[in-house]
């Protein structure tokens, strides 16, 4: 979006005022209800043409079944630029946060479902996660465990990955051959998942039967982890939230976001045209194709490992979003999946 001079103070004062009211209520916003708002102390003639002002400049429209107006997304945009930093999160939102982080649950995978619901719950929009991919891990664990007719191959990454695999145990293999197949996954802890890969086919070509096929089988598994959905998909929660604030969105765009939301790939390019290097990120409406065409804005956020990027956490709504409140509720999430993540590699 192309850069526009500086608003004077008073203009700004009104666009935020328009900003705020119809956050609140939804309505296109008129004259008399800045003058009441704003406190600048001038008549609403003047309000009423700062406003005019304000749209020619298109910071504002004008709906034509109303005298009042809604900000666009430049209106928005200018908006969140100027917010303060986030305010702290309200008691009851903290404790959430918190509680559902003192649970010790392994599997990042599952910390991210749980996350995304969370942040849903707070802010009432529809939560988004892209965890870790296979190619930013390195393996902890590998193990093939023996549970009679049949084997589960767990692999966990350092940052909390984790992909399990149950299949059935051929005959020829026996509980030695698994024991003595445990032995020689040890060997590929701490390489990537690709690399273990290589590793596990090299090893199970010099081995007897038992054990070779025990360690194609783990391989298989890693080949998996790297391959399909897997590779790189999307956790979403809380969709149903965005139909509950139907008139924040014209039916064809709720349609057009639900029909992506379905399309796990397409929003996951989505998320990765606009992830986040460092900071909470808001892009608004038009400022990315798609969510342009959903009238929608995304807040996002990084979660690390050390000072390595692993994910992304957000939401998705309406651009008639409460802005601070949503980038204060991701921040504070991501924050926790940080540091959740960099437990996971000790």
């Amino acid at each position: 979006m192309a850069d526009r001079p500086e608003l004077p103070q008073r203009k700004a004062t009104v666009l935020h005022a328009v900003v705020e009211a119809y956050v609140a209520t939804g309505e296109p916003v008129g004259s008399e209800t800045i003058a009441d708002r704003a406190g600048l102390g001038v008549s609403s003639a003047t309000i009423r043409n700062e406003m005019s002002s304000l749209e020619e400049q298109g910071y504002l429209s004008h709906p034509h079944t109303s005298a009042g107006r809604i900000p666009t997304d430049a209106g928005y945009r200018h908006y969140v630029d100027a917010l303060p930093a986030p305010t702290k999160l309200k008691d009851a939102q903290r404790r959430q946060i918190a509680a559902h982080f003192a649970e010790a649950i392994l599997d990042l995978e599952e910390v991210l479902k749980g996350s995304v619901n969370l942040l849903s719950r707070l802010t009432q929009y529809a939560g988004l996660a892209v965890p870790p991919g296979p190619s930013d891990e390195h393996l902890v664990r590998l193990e093939v465990i023996d549970m009679g007719p049949t084997l589960l191959v767990l692999a966990v990454g350092q940052h909390g990955r984790v992909d399990k695999h149950i299949v059935d145990r051929p005959e020829h293999i026996d509980p030695k051959a698994v024991a003595d197949a445990e032995r020689r996954l040890n060997g590929v802890r701490g390489s990537s998942y690709v690399d273990a890969q290589v590793s596990l086919l090299q090893m199970a070509a010099v081995e007897a039967a038992g054990v070779h096929d025990v360690l194609l089988i783990a391989a298989d598994v890693l080949r998996m982890a790297t391959e399909g959905e897997r590779a790189g998909h999307v956790v979403i929660g809380g969709v149903a939230n965005l139909a509950d604030d139907a008139q924040a969105w014209r039916r064809d765009t709720l349609r057009r976001l639900f029909e992506t939301l379905e399309r796990e790939q397409d929003m996951l390019h989505v998320l990765q045209d606009i992830a986040p290097a460092d900071d909470v990120r808001v892009t608004i409406g038009d400022e990315h194709p798609t969510t342009g065409e959903w009238g929608a804005s995304i807040v996002a956020a990084p979660f690390k490992a050390g000072e390595a990027t692993v994910g992304t956490i957000g939401i998705v709504g309406p651009t008639r979003m409460n802005y601070l409140a949503a980038m204060t509720a991701v921040r504070a999430v991501a924050d926790r999946l940080t540091e959740a993540s960099g437990d996971a590699e000790h």
